[in-house]
């Protein structure tokens, strides 16, 4: 066994290697970039070397400063975890060449899978069916439009270096198709430093099964079982679990020998995965991940084998670290992603500072790279923890992965959290009659139907407030009953005549008014109309008991300066608390400011000063969290200003651009 590696990664995966490396005795050091120099993977792991800055290309992209790293530290070997150089066949090659060992397959391995089309030649000489469509990638736009037409839709658009959803494009239509495959290249030359794409037939209402693959490169290959990995959006996954569900024996033992019989061709050498798209009893091989999978957790809870530990003993020389007769799938465990993502504001990327971080103590596998004060920001995946239920059956590991989520805070960016949970409650997902379109079907169940706001929430951020205020009047503002801090009443109810707070949320606001402080500690509080009875008494930390009317119930309720959290057992509500009388005294304009709606690259300006616009024409293309974001204006008129240019840094909420509205005729 290795005496110490360097870990060339970040967040979540860095940390989960560095764990099965203390409990082994291997010693482990890291990297990191500047925007990362106070990131949570840094504390754990305990000694890590700056290597470039914030973006991904000037750091954990670079090849030379991770080596430089591990010779710094005195590292034996690397492990790249996923993404970044984890299937970079250059970064291989360098690390063998300077006198390290790479955990993962050898670089022959990885040139063979390096991109989606070499891959597809090699299941075909295994033997392994595969789905129509190109043989070789391309950078040519004109050469994959000419693919496409001849393969006739709908087709898959698919960066041929890599993987997770970056560069796919699903071509349902010929309206566009020029746009979106220079879109589709752009992010994958951003990505994964390749432009090329390969063109395959869009197999719809498929299901996404990938098999976990172990060999010790003398041509010795095993599996540890299938996982189901079709719920995903955008070609993203958010949902996975081990076994899959509702699969026929025979046609789960077919899929798994596939992959084994691969995997024995490549005579490969680590731990990889075979996904494979399922139509029916057909199924059709569509890539080799040759690393470290996201979802691996799922199963090691089935199988009771640590994968990180087989990548290190394998690349140590141990050879296989169990025979295929040692293998079982005992029992059934679900994952869910959670992401920095705004499911109401088509999944916008949200960065920011986290104000509070909590995940259930007990019961619950979490993987995570962040804690409270992490920054989020703008430059890597929007990923930010993984929960991991594991249970004798899928229900009951369904059921508490519902409970985990319900218990899991993250305040101060907007997550994916109540997306998941109402996803896990689809009849589809109960039932495991799901394919990989679910999601784009039955997006308007999952995402929050806009409607009458819900005053409760409300009442209770704003009773936190009204204490928070009252603290420099009283030592202990939770138990004083002497001051009210407002005076006038209109009613006998006792509620103020104007509104003291206006209270902004999820797109809506609620003017708030206040009667005095009753002795036991209750307040009755006025949301616009409606008249709510709250009383909040502290627990723990951020945790108080919340009588609100004739429910009681435990919240969680945290503050960062105007922003206030409250999180009770039905939903997480982020409110922008502001005085009502500042509120009032500020004025609204109307411009044509464009926006950036988040901190990004500029990938693309579509205009140029004096340029004619139309409302909802895309004016600024950016890139943030991997992801493409485009800046339309919302006003017709005329390009008075372009302030940045393509590959320069925004801000979130900097003006990039500035449209004249057109006169309106009066």
């Amino acid at each position: 066994m290795f005496r110490k590696i360097l870990i060339a990664n970040r967040g979540e995966i860095a940390c989960r290697i560095a764990r099965t490396c203390q409990r082994l005795g291997v010693a482990v050091s890291t990297v990191h970039s500047t925007a990362d120099a106070d990131a949570l993977h840094v504390k754990v792991i305990g000694e890590s070397i700056g290597i470039g800055g914030a973006p991904a290309s000037e750091s954990y992209l670079r090849i030379d400063a991770v080596i430089a790293a591990a010779k710094t530290t005195g590292a034996e070997a690397i492990h790249p975890g996923f993404g970044f150089l984890a299937e970079n066949t250059d970064f291989a090659r360098a690390v063998e060449a300077a006198g390290l060992v790479f955990i993962g397959p050898t670089p022959d391995t990885i040139e063979r899978l390096g991109d989606k089309a070499s891959a597809k030649r090699e299941a075909v000489a295994a033997g392994v069916p595969t789905v129509p469509g190109s043989e070789a990638p391309s950078e040519d736009r004109l050469e994959v439009e000419g693919i496409v037409r001849r393969l006739a839709l709908p087709v898959m658009l698919k960066a041929a270096a890599g993987g997770g959803g970056k560069g796919m494009r699903a071509i349902a239509t010929y309206d566009g198709l020029a746009d979106e495959i220079e879109s589709a290249m752009r992010e994958a030359r951003n990505a994964f430093g390749d432009a090329g794409l390969i063109v395959e037939k869009l197999i719809l209402q498929g299901r996404h099964i990938e098999v976990q693959i172990a060999g010790d490169g003398d041509g010795n290959v095993i599996h540890l079982f299938e996982r189901e990995c079709t719920l995903q959006r955008r070609h993203q996954k958010l949902i996975e679990e081990a076994p899959a569900a509702n699969l026929a024996p025979g046609l789960r033992q077919r899929i798994l020998d596939d992959a084994v019989r691969l995997g024995r061709r490549l005579r490969y050498r680590g731990v990889g995965t075979v996904e494979f798209i399922v139509a029916g009893t057909d199924y059709y091989f569509l890539e080799v991940n040759p690393r470290l999978q996201v979802e691996h957790p799922v199963t090691e809870m089935v199988t009771g084998i640590d994968i990180v530990e087989a990548m290190l003993r394998i690349a140590a020389g141990e050879g296989l670290p169990v025979k295929q007769d040692e293998v079982f799938c005992q029992g059934h465990a679900i994952e869910a992603r959670i992401c920095a993502e705004d499911p109401n504001d088509s999944f916008m990327p949200s960065t920011g500072e986290l104000a509070h971080v909590r995940f259930p103590s007990s019961g619950i596998r979490v993987e995570t790279g962040v804690e409270s004060r992490s920054i989020v920001t703008p430059y890597y995946d929007s990923m930010l923890a993984k929960l991991i239920a594991y249970a004798a059956s899928r229900d009951q590991a369904l059921d508490q992965l519902d409970r985990a989520l319900g218990e899991t805070s993250i305040f101060g960016v907007i997550t994916n959290r109540d997306f998941l949970r109402r996803l896990l409650a689809l009849p589809a997902t109960r039932a495991a009659t799901f394919h990989t379109r679910l999601i784009d079907e039955r997006i308007d169940a999952l995402v929050t139907v806009t409607g009458a706001i819900d005053p409760e929430p409300l009442a209770v951020g704003a009773y936190f407030w009204m204490m928070r205020q009252r603290a420099t009047a009283s030592s202990n503002p939770w138990q004083s009953g002497s001051l009210t801090g407002w005076q006038m009443a209109a009613a006998d109810d006792g509620l103020s005549p104007i509104p003291i707070l206006h209270l902004e949320t999820a797109g809506d606001s609620a003017e708030i008014r206040f009667a005095p402080l009753q002795p036991d500690g209750s307040m009755l509080i006025g949301v616009d109309d409606v008249k709510i009875q709250v009383r909040l008494s502290p627990l723990a930390d951020d945790m108080f008991a919340a009588t609100v009317n004739a429910r009681c119930e435990t919240v969680r309720i945290v503050q960062q300066d105007q922003a206030i959290f409250v999180h009770d057992p039905r939903r997480a509500q982020t409110m922008t608390a502001i005085p009502y009388l500042r509120y009032i005294s500020t004025a609204a304009e109307i411009s044509g400011e464009l926006r950036a709606p988040m901190t990004g690259v500029v990938l693309k300006i579509n205009v140029t000063v004096g340029s004619r616009v139309k409302a909802g024409d895309p004016t600024v293309v950016m890139e943030s969290m991997k992801m493409e974001l485009r800046i339309a204006s919302e006003v017709d008129g005329v390009v008075t200003a372009v302030h940045f240019k393509p590959g320069e840094t925004v801000e979130r909420n900097a003006v990039v651009a500035v449209v004249e509205p057109d006169l309106i005729p009066q």
